[in-house]
């Protein structure tokens, strides 16, 4: 039986995330009132996929008083947004431009000797340590000679010690962070017995931050929470995007149709097909075609063999779609539709790949 296609000549609509700032700032705010201390907002990777700036200017309106990211170039990004508030950046190399966060007023962490050995001008830092991730800050064996440099850095000018930094491995399981919350503790003392006062430690990132009150100290790091991801699992946070795309092509097939690369998928019963100009160069892990949904035409439906660099095809079954319709890709899940926890369930990752993976060429639409 040959296929009948009904193509949409022209598309009036474009795949699009719609990111609301409404939901940044009921997040943050949750945040500033829950917090012992004061509230860090991240905004490393662009925001989490939501726009740096607007996220930044979002939280730091809603009562965040400091601003995280990686880079240099991310804080810089900040303060040109128009942020005045303090802004750390804890990812650098050994050559950061020092002159350039000393201008801009940026708070440097300092994970390690070579690091401290680099920096100049009296330029603020928060001392890095590492309490159990082997990732990045200083190790523990090198925790005193890192305080007792410091130190010396501190009386000749170079730095002013504004903070202590660590990071938690395993915030959301309850109990096994109790390692690196002494040690985190034991590498306070080491610095005030070094003679540094720092008046800023900050240990807690989200799931901390819900679930532990004892990680708050002074300021806790809020980034996947303020856009609607609780890694703990134990709150109900506002998703702040909105992913749709238009129907841009609609084909009725037969029975034993196969269906996309590979013939993944393979039609068992006659059915109609809708075309969505969206796939993994978007965002859309293609590890998800075999369990992935969209909503479309008031339900759920399922993607219909493996997601293509560009396209998914869905099955409606035999439901009345046209071009042009609406497919809500994810969303915050309140009328339904699927969710960025749902896409990140069926692709086997977290929420965070999901909200930072979204492609370039996806128009944002920003409330």
């Amino acid at each position: 039986m040959g296929a009948r296609v009904t193509s949409l000549r022209q598309a009036a609509l474009e795949p699009a995330l719609q990111i609301d700032l409404t939901a940044v700032a009921d997040n943050t705010r949750r945040f500033v009132a829950c917090a012992r201390g004061a509230v860090m907002a991240v905004v490393k990777a662009d925001g989490f996929g939501h726009g740096l700036g607007d996220v930044a200017r979002t939280a730091v309106a809603a009562g965040a008083t400091w601003i995280g990211v990686t880079s240099l170039a991310e804080a810089v990004q900040v303060r040109e947004s128009g942020v005045d508030v303090p802004v750390l950046s804890w990812l650098n190399p050994v050559d950061v431009d020092v002159r350039t966060a000393v201008r801009y007023g940026i708070d440097l962490s300092v994970p390690g000797l070579d690091h401290l050995a680099a920096l100049e001008g009296g330029v603020r830092v928060h001392l890095q340590l590492d309490t159990g991730m082997a990732r990045d800050g200083a190790a523990p064996e090198s925790w005193l000679s890192l305080m007792s440099a410091a130190r010396r850095a501190e009386r000749a000018g170079r730095v002013s010690v504004v903070g202590v930094m660590g990071h938690l491995p395993c915030a959301d399981i309850p109990g096994v962070s109790e390692p690196g919350k002494r040690a985190f503790t034991s590498g306070v003392e080491m610095a005030r017995q070094a003679g540094l006062r720092p008046s800023v430690r900050h240990l807690a990132a989200t799931s901390a931050a819900l679930t532990d009150p004892g990680t708050h100290l002074d300021v806790v790091r809020i980034g996947a929470g303020l856009v609607g991801i609780d890694p703990s699992g134990t709150t109900r946070l506002r998703s702040a995007l909105r992913f749709t795309a238009p129907v841009v092509q609609v084909r009725r097939v037969a029975a034993g149709t196969g269906v996309g690369y590979g013939h993944a998928h393979v039609t068992d019963r006659a059915t109609t097909l809708a075309l969505l100009p969206v796939g993994y160069a978007d965002g859309l892990p293609r590890t998800a075609s075999a369990r992935a949904e969209v909503w479309l035409a008031g339900r759920r439906r399922p993607v219909a063999g493996v997601i293509s660099m560009d396209q998914v095809v869905v099955d409606v079954g035999d439901d009345a779609v046209l071009p042009g319709d609406e497919a809500v890709v994810f969303g915050p899940g309140d009328d339904g539709e699927p969710t960025v926890e749902d896409w990140a369930r069926w692709a086997g990752t977290i929420p965070h790949e999901i909200v930072t993976g979204i492609g370039a060429r996806v128009r944002r639409n920003v409330r």
